[in-house]
C-alpha cells in the first residue's frame, strides 16, 4: 500500500526511459533476494450487542477499526495520519494498512529465513488481539466477508478509496466487492534483471491459476453457498480489465521493462497525488507526461503510485507481487512465502513450473483461471481435460525440490499445503462443511476460522 508523503516536490519525468530504469535500478544480486509476505484479515463483531453478530465493524466509534489502530499506535507502530484519521501503520520495514472495507492488511519487512516471518507475523497477531478482544472484535481468515451484504460493510476514510470507489464501478460490476469484501495473502520476490524478472513473471502466470485452487477460501457469499471455490478470484476478474488479470505479452520474449513500462502507460490512472487525491478522469500516465495535468508535470512518485493501482496476477514494482491466492489459516500464510522460494527462486523449477500450462494459448489461460475460481482444484485443463488437482500435485512437488536445492529446513512449511494436494480438499471445502453443520450460524462459526490469537481463543 502506498502511504501518504509530499509526492508533488520530487521533479518531472524527462523520458520514458526513467520509468525503466526505475525497474532497473530495482535489481538485485541473488544474495539478497528477500521474500516478504502480505496478508489480509476480515474484522467482525465477535459478542453480541446492538449490532449482528459477524457484522463488519465501522471506523469510527467503540467496537471499531480506528480503535484497534489507536490501541496499536499506542505501542511501538509509528501511526500514519490523513486528516484526523490514522490510515496506516509503519515499524521499521513492515506497515499495517486498511482496505476500503477496514480488512487489515500487514505487509511484513523482507526476510531471508521463513523462521523470520513466522516471528514477525506472530508477534503481529499478538499485538492486534488484546485489543480486538477487549472491543469484542475477531478477524477471520478467509478470502470473502461470509456474513452481511456489500452495503453492510462501511466505507473507511481514506482519500485514495473516494476515488477509486467512483472510478472502478465503470469498469467492472465487482469492483465494490473487491474493495470492500476481498482479503487475500501475497509474496514479494526480489529479481536480478530483466530476463530474470521476465521469468519469474512468466513462471507466476503460468502457474497462477494452480496455486489459486490450491488456496482457494471464499465460497460463502452473502451468507449463501455461492457456487465458488475462490468468490475473490472470481471478483477480481470483473473488476477492471484494464489493470487486472493476466499479461500476454509475458509469454513473449520482450525486455520485461519495457513491456512493462509500455503497458502501464497506457492504463488509466486513478489519481494524482497533490495535497491531497485528484481524480485523473481516465487520462492515461502517457498523457500525464506529455500533457501535464492541472499545472502539473508526472514524477517518478506519481509512477509509483501509479503502480501501486495496477493489479495483474503478478504486479511488478521494485519487487514482483504473487496475487492469486485467498486469505487463510496462520499455517497456509506462512507456507505461500517458501512454496514461492521453491518456485521461483529455483532456475530448475521457475522452468519447470512454465511448463505446466505451456501448451495454452491466452483464451484458455483465461478459461482456466474462471473455470478454477469456481471449481478449485476440481477443474479441468482446457485442451488436456486432466484435474487441476494434478497439476497442483506436480507444482507442490517441484517447489519441494526447489527448496532442497536452496532451504531444505523451509520444507516443513508445505505440509499444509501438501494435505491440500493430496487429499484434494481445500480451505474452502472444509469451510462450506462447518457453515452446513452450523446452519451458519456465526456464533459457532467465527471461532472456527478466526485466526489463532485474534478471537479463536
Amino acid at each position: 500500500m502506498h502511504l501518504v508523503n509530499n509526492r508533488q516536490k520530487s521533479r518531472p519525468i524527462a523520458s520514458v526511459s526513467e520509468l525503466r530504469e526505475y525497474f532497473l535500478a530495482s535489481c538485485k544480486p541473488r544474495a539478497k533476494w528477500r521474500l516478504g509476505t502480505e496478508h489480509e484479515i476480515i474484522g467482525v463483531r465477535s459478542e453480541g450487542g446492538d449490532e449482528p453478530l459477524g457484522s463488519a465493524p465501522p471506523y469510527h466509534g467503540k467496537a471499531s477499526i480506528g480503535a484497534v489502530l489507536q490501541a496499536l499506535a499506542a505501542g511501538d507502530w509509528d501511526p500514519v495520519y490523513e486528516g484526523q484519521h490514522i490510515i496506516a501503520l509503519v515499524r521499521g520495514d513492515a506497515q499495517v494498512t486498511i482496505e476500503p472495507g477496514g480488512q487489515f492488511e500487514l505487509a511484513a519487512r523482507p526476510v531471508a529465513h521463513t523462521d523470520e516471518m513466522k516471528t514477525d507475523l506472530w508477534q503481529y497477531v499478538g499485538e492486534i488481539a488484546g485489543p480486538s478482544k477487549k472491543l469484542g472484535l475477531a478477524w477471520l481468515s478467509v478470502g470473502f466477508r461470509p456474513f452481511g451484504r456489500l452495503d453492510d460493510v462501511p466505507w473507511m476514510p481514506k482519500q485514495r478509496y473516494r476515488v477509486m470507489r467512483e472510478y472502478l464501478p465503470t469498469r467492472g460490476r465487482l469492483a465494490h466487492e473487491m474493495m470492500k469484501r476481498t482479503a487475500t495473502v501475497q509474496v514479494n520476490l526480489d529479481y536480478g534483471g530483466p530476463d530474470d524478472a521476465r521469468e519469474k513473471l512468466r513462471a507466476i502466470m503460468s502457474a497462477t491459476s494452480i496455486i489459486t485452487a490450491i488456496y482457494a477460501n471464499s465460497p460463502i457469499v452473502d451468507e449463501t453457498d455461492s457456487g465458488f471455490q475462490s468468490y475473490r478470484s472470481h471478483v477480481w476478474r470483473h473488476t477492471d480489465p484494464d489493470r487486472c488479470g493476466l499479461l500476454p505479452w509475458v509469454f513473449s520474449d520482450r525486455d520485461i521493462f519495457d513491456a512493462y513500462t509500455e503497458w502501464a502507460l497506457d492504463v488509466p490512472l486513478f489519481f494524482v497525488y497533490r495535497d491531497g487525491y485528484r481524480p485523473a478522469n481516465g487520462m492515461t500516465f502517457r498523457r500525464f507526461m506529455s500533457e501535464g495535468m492541472d499545472g502539473h508535470q508526472a514524477t517518478l512518485d506519481d509512477w509509483a503510485l501509479h503502480l501501486s493501482t495496477l493489479f495483474p496476477e503478478a504486479r511488478m514494482k521494485k519487487f514482483i507481487e504473487v496475487r492469486g491466492c485467498d486469505a487463510g489459516s496462520m499455517d497456509m500464510v506462512m507456507a505461500l512465502a517458501p512454496l514461492c522460494r521453491g518456485l521461483f527462486y529455483d532456475d530448475i523449477s521457475r522452468r519447470a513450473v512454465t511448463e505446466l500450462t505451456a501448451s495454452l494459448d491466452m483464451d484458455e489461460r483465461n478459461q482456466l483461471a474462471e473455470s478454477v475460481a469456481r471449481a478449485g482444484l476440481r477443474a479441468d485443463v482446457p485442451r488436456t481435460g486432466r484435474p487441476v488437482g494434478e497439476l497442483a500435485r506436480e507444482l507442490v512437488a517441484i517447489a519441494d525440490d526447489g527448496l532442497r536445492r536452496q532451504a531444505p529446513g523451509e520444507s516443513s512449511y508445505l505440509e499444509p499445503i501438501r494435505a491440500v494436494v493430496e487429499n484434494q480438499r481445500t480451505q474452502a471445502d472444509v469451510f462450506l462443511e462447518l457453515w452446513r453443520s452450523t446452519g451458519g450460524d456465526p456464533g459457532k462459526i467465527i471461532p472456527r476460522i478466526a485466526h489463532r490469537c485474534l478471537g479463536a481463543e
